[in-house]
């Protein structure tokens, strides 16, 4: 099993940034539009 996680990991390794780019661009775009409504 171990080996089945680490051979995934070394076959995503390349879309692993892309991933947490896209996760923190979601979080961004969540927390502000969370809370741009109270600023008008």
């Amino acid at each position: 099993m171990m080996t089945q996680i680490k051979t995934t990991v070394q076959n995503a390794n390349s879309t692993l940034l892309q991933d947490a780019i896209g996760v923190a661009a979601l979080g961004v775009m969540l927390f502000a539009g969370l809370h741009l409504p109270g600023l008008f």
